[in-house]
């Protein structure tokens, strides 16, 4: 038994490199214009990580890169492959849009609204950064959600390794009932959370490789905070 836990705990970590590799919270979505409107963008952060989040104090900002200019606390504490969304949209109003459950932590309106052309930056309780993507003009996702193609991408700060999502790509993506196309309160890359015995086993299988993928990951992290 202890066998066959071992080899799922290595190959749950080489299906789902994210699980491990970006360490906790990541971006796993965005669009910064809705189609024909300005005011229906949204950023997905999704719990990649294998315990409960407190967005405490955490905030968002665009190329500013000043943390608590839009505080997170709403979120409250997020569970591993848990994903939250913040929107230019009323809530309430995203939500109906979409379609999504009540259970989908959705926050919003903010105002210091993202460009074609800008960055999205994710700062935790204590200021620091947790992760950062810049982009240009394309992929221009007005009306259509950017997604990342891999689960190297995310993390990175390689907007060259996302692409525009479609109705029914890998993501389940949807056109919602204002025309915009996404996912938003999902993403492929969240896994399942796994049994008490199998989840321990799990993240013993994940330890060997914990202080190598800490240390490429923090790595990319100061050379994009040098850029």
């Amino acid at each position: 038994m202890k066998k066959q836990l071992a080899a799922f705990a290595v190959a749950a970590f080489a299906a789902c490199s994210s699980f491990a590799a970006t360490s906790g919270v990541v971006i796993t979505e965005w669009m910064y214009q809705g189609a024909g409107s300005t005011n229906r963008e949204f950023i997905e952060f999704t719990n990649l990580g294998p315990t409960d989040v407190d967005f405490s104090g955490w905030s968002f900002d665009d190329d500013s890169r000043l943390s608590g200019t839009f505080p997170l606390s709403a979120f409250g504490i997020v569970a591993p492959g848990e994903s939250v969304i913040i929107t230019e949209m009323n809530a309430t109003a995203f939500r109906d849009a979409w379609g999504l459950d009540a259970s989908v932590k959705v926050w919003g309106p903010y105002t210091n609204n993202l460009g074609n052309g800008d960055e999205i930056n994710l700062f935790d309780g204590a200021g620091n950064l947790v992760d950062r993507l810049t982009y240009g003009e394309n992929p221009r996702t007005r009306g259509i959600s950017g997604r990342a193609t891999s689960a190297d991408a995310l993390g990175a700060n390689d907007v060259s390794q996302w692409v525009f999502s479609s109705v029914g790509d890998i993501e389940g993506s949807w056109a919602s009932s204002l025309g915009d196309i996404g996912s938003p309160g999902r993403t492929s890359f969240a896994s399942p959370v796994p049994e008490p015995e199998s989840y321990a086993m799990l993240l013993a299988g994940l330890g060997a490789v914990a202080g190598l993928v800490r240390r490429r990951r923090k790595a990319g992290l100061a050379a994009t905070t040098a850029a």
